[in-house]
């Protein structure tokens, strides 16, 4: 991090959060902006924190400088806090998802928001290319270590999708827990229509929340600094931006302090037309 005060940011994060653990939310929310205004690119997620306070709007994602600062400081643990502490299996539940709804070789497979090449493992031996992309360098140095991938890039997902050269399509493209640091799902939705062929396959998973809970809203910030989204959303924009849905069904994600947290796996196919 560079290009403001630190230590202001420290100083002024720290009492946010204290603020925040006292139950003092109107101040804690002053207290991040004060590190928003220090730190417009927000390395510590201060914008969601206020959101998840119910104090200001959910932004459209979590930002590219948090999301790979919170991922680069939990990199070397991030197996054995997500896996072996938390239960996390999403990887395996979407490869068991895919082999029943759509089996078979694949092509050319992207995983977005590879992290330590989780989802990669579970797919590596249905795809005969296999490319991943991560915001988190540490992350990826951690994925290179292991020999799952063909290539691995540094990259946001949306972005990546944009900007990537090769022109070749995917035959299948997945994410795994990246939808809960994104807001607004339609640019990455239309991101991964025009790099699926056609009839290619999109896998994802989210969290979500119940009904009451959203008020009414597509997504949200829920308690843990997290987007949820409401199954409805999902299949409206699949729909939107060219999907069928071919699955939308309820899992538990992982663990959140002792308790299941739910979600959502998707299997979706780009149509032809």
């Amino acid at each position: 991090m560079s290009g403001f005060d630190e230590s202001a940011l420290a100083d002024a994060y720290e009492r946010a959060l204290s603020l925040e653990k006292a139950g003092a939310h109107a101040a804690a929310a002053e207290a991040y902006r004060e590190c928003l205004a220090i730190d417009p690119e927000d390395h510590g997620g201060a914008a969601v924190r206020i959101a998840a306070m119910g104090l200001g709007e959910a932004p459209e994602s979590a930002g590219e400088a948090y999301v790979a600062t919170l991922f680069d400081q939990h990199a070397e643990a991030f197996e054995d806090i997500l896996v072996r502490q938390l239960g996390y299996g999403v990887p395996a539940l979407m490869a068991a998802r895919i082999a029943e709804i759509a089996p078979g070789r694949y092509q050319r497979v992207l995983d977005l928001g590879c992290g330590t090449g989780l989802a990669g493992e579970a797919l590596r031996d249905r795809a005969t290319t296999l490319l991943g992309v991560d915001l988190s360098e540490g992350m990826i140095e951690t994925c290179f270590d292991k020999g799952i991938y063909d290539d691995l890039y540094i990259g946001e997902a949306v972005g990546f999708l944009a900007d990537f050269d090769e022109e070749e399509p995917f035959d299948l493209i997945v994410a795994a827990d990246v939808l809960p640091y994104l807001g607004g799902l339609d640019a990455l939705f239309s991101g991964v229509a025009a790099r699926l062929a056609p009839g290619g396959i999109f896998g994802f998973s989210t969290e979500t929340l119940s009904e009451a809970t959203f008020a009414g809203r597509d997504f949200m910030v829920g308690p843990h600094q997290r987007f949820h989204h409401r199954e409805t959303y999902l299949v409206d924009r699949l729909a939107a931006h060219g999907f069928d849905c071919l699955v939308c069904g309820p899992i538990v994600v992982r663990l959140q302090e002792g308790q299941p947290a739910p979600g959502h796996l998707v299997l979706a196919r780009r149509r032809d037309c």
